[in-house]
């Protein structure tokens, strides 16, 4: 029990978290998208942490209130594909909370995975966007890869830092600790 209480309190805290860190838009994308201060880390720290099972079902839970706080909603498919999967695919962190570098690598997956969803979103639902000149998926591929690719590289330089990634080793630390 003492793991699931932690697991749930650091899940709702990394949420909260993501949550507040998503509505501080460094740079707002014209029709969907914007690079935060850092709101995918918190979520992806609890793949990292907790390993993928609680990950992703932290990451689906965050997928599904940014829904509910900024709802963009055309079809069942469309909003499954942009926020449960594109979301909870930040998750996939957990896959490689036991390996070195586990955090960079870790939260690298969740990203790409997030990208892979909301590319793919992109060029089912919202290939019409797409100037004459320009291929759908090629469109995709820069739209989306432009907010995301930002917000990746920021906090990849920040947890970089020393300081930051020995607070980052405590805290996983601490969570391993029973």
């Amino acid at each position: 029990m003492k793991n699931t209480t932690k697991q749930l309190v650091f899940s709702a805290a990394a949420i909260a978290l993501a949550l507040i860190a998503s509505r501080i838009k460094l740079f707002d994308m014209p029709m969907g998208g914007s690079v935060t201060l850092l709101s995918m880390l918190f979520i992806s720290l609890i793949g990292y942490w907790f390993g993928p099972a609680a990950g992703i079902m932290t990451a689906v839970a965050y997928g599904m209130l940014q829904f509910v706080m900024e709802p963009v909603f055309y079809t069942i498919p469309q909003m499954l594909t942009d926020y449960p999967l594109a979301f909870g695919a930040l998750g996939l962190s957990g896959f490689f909370s036991k390996q070195k570098h586990g955090l960079v690598i870790g939260y690298l997956a969740g990203v790409l995975g997030r990208y892979f969803f909301a590319t793919l979103s992109g060029i089912i639902f919202f290939a019409a966007y797409a100037p004459e000149n320009m291929a759908a998926p090629l469109y995709s591929l820069a739209y989306n890869g432009s907010y995301l690719g930002a917000e990746a590289a920021i906090t990849l330089i920040l947890i970089a830092l020393p300081p930051v990634s020995k607070a980052m080793a405590h805290v996983k630390r601490l969570v391993s600790e029973e």
